[in-house]
């Protein structure tokens, strides 16, 4: 079955850096999109950032301002998030999720995540 395993979160003062990873298994990783989304509490899903299927193409929230850089390995079947210049208000749980096959983009569906890492901002 489809797996999604999130790591690498923390509490992080602001201005800091951290970089999240997605373990994925169960399924052929090259031929589906990826995706990190957010959600902290009170708040609605925010999709983090996108990566196609091959790795050449990716889309950011408005919100990253450059921040943050999605990036995967099809051969060790990862996806990964850096993100830099951390800010209280990027505090949330951060999911990664596959995409739908043959779908791509920020609104993308999906019907698969991971239980999430906590990512916690604050001095």
């Amino acid at each position: 079955q489809v797996q999604l395993v999130e790591s690498g979160g923390g509490l992080v003062q602001p201005g800091g850096s951290l970089r999240l990873s997605c373990e994925a298994s169960g399924f052929i990783f090259k031929n589906y999109a990826m995706s990190w989304f957010r959600q902290a509490p009170g708040k609605g899903r925010e999709t983090v950032a996108v990566i196609d299927a091959e790795g050449i193409d990716s889309k950011y929230g408005d919100f990253v301002w450059g921040r943050f850089t999605i990036s995967r390995d099809n051969t060790a079947n990862m996806v990964y998030l850096a993100m830099n210049n951390l800010r209280p208000e990027d505090t949330a749980m951060y999911h990664c999720a596959r995409l739908n096959f043959g779908s791509y983009g920020l609104a993308a569906p999906y019907e698969h995540r991971g239980r999430g890492t906590q990512v916690t901002v604050s001095s």
